[in-house]
């Protein structure tokens, strides 16, 4: 009994131990940009009901985007999928199911990372929560994927205002950022609308992640990511 303990906390430390260096830490995924004029948004989660607000609010601003779009709401928002194409944002990968890579058994998790909204041009895979399980880079690499996170976060997920949103984040974003912003709050339109604003008074581009571009997360930045994520 004392040995299957022991495994199992071997285990799970194994695991928390992929999520750390893997979400919060980074190493190896792509994440901020060289220091720039431009700014990455990206939004999670779509499409939804929000997406062409979401698109008009970007027109109005001239501003590009990426989309990391989920399979289901693919199937269930065809015309918003269509749009976002026709506008010409980038679609990328957040998976077939949301949830986090530990809650997923080896072959969903092998299907989650292989599906692509654009097979044939996409590349990239944002796992749903940043998660991580031990097989997550490895199942990226035989799927011909690169993770890619983010830097700053919009928190529209948390139900506070848009303008306290924006001004938070705004204080946090950076030339070269990657600002994680998510398709279905319906806070999110008006927070685009202040945060694409705010950049612009700051001389910051709003652009598609290819046109960044992101660079891939190194110990020193690593190290640095640890120490926002648990308050250091």
């Amino acid at each position: 009994m004392k040995r299957q303990f022991r495994a199992l906390g071997l285990l799970a430390g194994v695991a928390l131990l992929a999520d750390l260096l893997g979400r919060a830490a980074g190493l190896g995924a792509l994440g901020a940009g060289p220091e720039s004029d431009r700014v990455a948004l990206t939004f999670d989660d779509g499409p939804s009901e929000r997406t062409l607000e979401l698109l008009k609010v970007l027109e109005k601003h001239g501003a590009s985007a990426t989309f990391f779009v989920l399979e289901p709401p693919c199937r269930t928002f065809p015309a918003e999928l269509q749009a976002l194409r026709d506008a010409g944002h980038q679609l990328e990968a957040h998976g077939r199911w949301h949830r986090h890579a530990l809650l997923l058994p080896p072959w969903q998790e092998w299907a989650q990372v292989r599906w692509h909204p654009n097979p044939d041009a996409g590349h990239l895979y944002r796992p749903p929560y940043g998660g991580h399980s031990p097989l997550t880079r490895l199942l990226a690499h035989l799927a011909g994927r690169e993770v890619a996170l983010w830097d700053t976060e919009g928190r529209d997920w948390t139900g506070g205002d848009a303008a306290t949103l924006a001004a938070a984040t705004l204080r946090r974003v950076r030339g070269g950022s990657v600002v994680l912003l998510h398709d279905g709050p319906k806070v999110t339109p008006e927070l685009l609308d202040l945060l694409l604003g705010g950049l612009k008074e700051r001389g910051l581009r709003a652009v598609r992640l290819d046109d960044l571009p992101p660079k891939r997360i190194g110990w020193r930045e690593g190290l640095r990511r640890l120490r926002q994520s648990y308050g250091g």
